[in-house]
C-alpha cells in the first residue's frame, strides 16, 4: 500500500513534467538540464520546511481568520514560491541554454513539480491512498500552475532585459495562496479550488503560446 501510495505521489508529477517539456517544441531544452532544475526543486524542500517551521511557531495554533490568511500567503505560498524562484535564479536563469521566454515557464515548472514530489510523498507516509490521489490531482497542478505562470515573467525577465520577476512571484503567490486559504478554512468550499486550477490553467496554457508566438518572431527559436 505504502508503495501504491508513493507512485500515486509521483507519477502525475512527471506526467506535467513531460507536458511542459513538450511544449517547448521549437528550441527545446536538454532533458538532463531540467532534470536537474526538477532535483534541486526537491531539495528546496528542505528549507521551505524549516522557514515554514519557525514562522509557524511565532503563529501559534489559533484558526483566526487573519492567521490562516497569513499561514496561506505568507508561510505557504510565499515561502514556497520564492524558493522555487530561487532555484531557477540559481540553476538555470543565468545558463547560456536559457535563451528563450518558453524555458522560463519550462524550469519554473520543473522546479516545482520536483518541490510537489517530495511535499507529495511526505504526505503520503502518512495519509491514506485516497488523499494521496486528491493531491495529485489538485495540489500537484498547482504548483505547476502557479509558478509556470511565474515562469513566463522570468522568462520574459531574462530576454527583454527589465524586471517582471517580482510581478510573476505575485502573480504566484495569489494562485497559491487563494488555494490553501479555501483549504485552511475548511468551510465545505474545498471544492473551489476546481475552477480555480480550471482557469489559471488556461491563463498558463495562454502564456505558454503567447511565449511561444515571441520566441518565434523574435529569431530566438
Amino acid at each position: 500500500m505504502l508503495l501504491v501510495s508513493i507512485l500515486l505521489a509521483v507519477i502525475p508529477a512527471f506526467l506535467l513534467l513531460v507536458y511542459f517539456y513538450k511544449k517547448d517544441r521549437q528550441k527545446p531544452e536538454r532533458f538532463g538540464r531540467v532534470m536537474r532544475v526538477f532535483a534541486f526543486g526537491i531539495l528546496s524542500v528542505i528549507p521551505a520546511i524549516i522557514i515554514e517551521l519557525v514562522l509557524d511557531s511565532f503563529l501559534g495554533e489559533g484558526k483566526t481568520l487573519l492567521l490562516l490568511l497569513v499561514e496561506a500567503f505568507i508561510v505557504a505560498a510565499l515561502v514556497e514560491e520564492s524558493l522555487k524562484l530561487a532555484t531557477v535564479r540559481l540553476f538555470a536563469y543565468n545558463r547560456p541554454e536559457f535563451d528563450e521566454i518558453t524555458d522560463g515557464i519550462v524550469y519554473t515548472v520543473a522546479a516545482s513539480l520536483g518541490f510537489a514530489v517530495l511535499e507529495n510523498i511526505l504526505y503520503s507516509l502518512d495519509g491514506s491512498v485516497g488523499i494521496v490521489l486528491i493531491r495529485g490531482i489538485t495540489a500537484v497542478p498547482l504548483h505547476a500552475i502557479a509558478s509556470g505562470i511565474m515562469g513566463y515573467y522570468i522568462g520574459l525577465s531574462k530576454m527583454s532585459g527589465k524586471s517582471y520577476i517580482g510581478r510573476g512571484l505575485l502573480f504566484a503567490v495569489l494562485i497559491h495562496g487563494v488555494y490553501d486559504f479555501v483549504l485552511f478554512t475548511e468551510t465545505g468550499f474545498a471544492f473551489l479550488v476546481i475552477p480555480l486550477l480550471v482557469i489559471c490553467w488556461f491563463i498558463l496554457r495562454n502564456l505558454n503560446k503567447k511565449a511561444l508566438a515571441e520566441d518565434r518572431e523574435s529569431g530566438r527559436s
